[in-house]
């Protein structure tokens, strides 16, 4: 065996070298994720500051693209970095993929985050009488009135989203 002026063979001075650089590449690794998942939820948390301050039935529209741009990395790294991970907030946990909202422009040019829509259509099937829940039309009218002009076959949509059956299949006796 041919030793170094410090004692160690040279086979294994190689194979020690090795897993130090691997080491080193893996922990930088970690280190970079950590960079990328705490910038993201920075965005995050500055894109939903509504949400963050209380206001549970708000979101802003908010797509993976947007944080993507903002933190000048690609769409797909975005996507990896938020699939499956969650926060533990004051209001509890959630998935991150929950912050992430399309949006709607509706008639009179305004964008809302369909969140906001869909929470509006929740409480209104929540607070409706069973025994004569509204059906898709009393809907489209009672969302007309908080302010949201959208189409029936939105509205449909969304609910079926929802999970929420037809009104004569909500009907309770």
């Amino acid at each position: 065996k041919q030793l170094n002026n410090d004692g160690i063979n040279k086979n294994d001075k190689k194979y020690i070298k090795e897993k130090r650089d691997l080491a080193n590449w893996f922990i930088e690794a970690i280190y970079q994720r950590r960079l990328t998942m705490v910038n993201v939820m920075r965005i995050i948390i500055e894109s939903q500051k509504e949400w963050f301050a209380g206001d549970l039935d708000f979101l802003n529209p908010l797509k993976l693209q947007d944080i993507a741009d903002k933190i000048n990395m690609d769409i797909s790294t975005i996507s990896r970095s938020t699939r499956g991970k969650y926060v533990d907030t004051p209001y509890g946990i959630f998935e991150l993929k929950y912050y992430f909202t399309d949006s709607i422009r509706l008639k009179d040019g305004e964008l809302v985050g369909t969140f906001v829509i869909k929470k509006a259509l929740d409480k209104i099937i929540k607070s409706e009488n069973k025994e004569n829940p509204f059906n898709d039309d009393a809907l489209v009218e009672e969302l007309t009135n908080k302010g949201y002009i959208l189409a029936r076959r939105t509205i449909a949509k969304y609910r079926d989203q929802m999970g929420y059956p037809v009104a004569r299949l909500r009907k309770e006796i």
